[in-house]
């Protein structure tokens, strides 16, 4: 199966993975603001399979979509080095291509990402919660749209977001693939199931998140020892909507920790 997707940019490949029901937009809103100032990056967006302009197959559990994106690297990024960046779901995957591919991948990015629990009903996540609005977004909205079911923050600026980043997969989500692969939705292997995963890695998480929470990665940390967790406040399960600035001073410093382990700088113990 050949994903759809688009790319931008030149040198080390930037891999990055949607979560469930949007599309490739997702992650080029929140990330291309960041990399159009930081040249030598190639950064390749899929929609997984089932969402986007990727069609679903007979794909149907996540076993298939892994084995789907397996494929998309080999065909686009080959042998070669490269950065993973994952949110919600796309996490999830993320962290299966890292076991996978431990000696490829230079570099690990989780946005709000499903954790250790991969049901939604059994996850540990607060009540949903709104901490910042502004009058008059609320009653913008148009039938049908579902912003105010996760957002934390109700205002103009992440309204426009909403709709230019997130509304636009879910309204092409091919649904009826998405219930057949939900079924099968745990990996048959565990993520964390190999060895310890030593390169950069951030982990970020919104404290309002009321669909993946944050709680549920705090056992992910050992199996990641150069992990910086960030979890913000002001924040649900669109953080990086939410929360752009520090979103994007966070991917800033793990690039550059992913950059200095490269060439090969002192680092940090990665134990006591």
């Amino acid at each position: 199966m050949t994903l759809h997707h688009v790319s931008y940019g030149d040198g080390t490949p930037v891999l990055a993975l949607h979560g469930w029901t949007p599309d490739h937009r997702l992650m080029t809103g929140c990330l291309e603001p960041i990399f159009t100032d930081l040249p030598g990056y190639r950064r390749l967006y899929p929609d997984l399979p089932g969402m986007g302009q990727s069609p679903a197959g007979d794909i149907d559990s996540s076993d298939g979509i892994l084995a789907a994106v397996q494929s998309f690297v080999d065909e686009q990024i080959g042998a070669e080095p490269f950065l993973l960046i994952g949110e919600s779901y796309g996490g999830y995957l993320a962290r299966a291509l890292a076991r996978e591919r431990p000696d490829q991948v230079l570099g690990l990015s989780l946005i709000c990402p499903i954790g250790t629990v991969v049901e939604n009903a059994d996850r540990t996540v607060p009540e949903h919660v709104v901490l910042r609005s502004e009058p008059g977004v609320v009653e913008s909205l148009t039938e049908g749209e579902d912003f105010t079911e996760l957002a934390v923050v109700r205002t103009a600026t992440a309204l426009a977001a909403y709709r230019k980043d997130v509304a636009p997969g879910l309204a092409i989500a091919d649904t009826a693939a998405l219930d057949r692969i939900e079924r099968k939705r745990r990996l048959s292997v565990d993520p964390e199931s190999g060895p310890v995963w030593t390169r950069p890695t951030l982990i970020v998480c919104g404290r309002q998140d009321s669909i993946t929470g944050y709680e549920d990665t705090y056992v992910l940390l050992p199996h990641y020892p150069r992990a910086s967790l960030a979890v913000l406040d002001v924040a649900g399960h669109n953080l990086q909507l939410e929360q752009p600035e520090l979103f994007a001073a966070l991917t800033r410093e793990w690039l550059q920790r992913v950059a200095d382990d490269a060439q090969g700088l002192p680092q940090p113990p990665t134990s006591g």
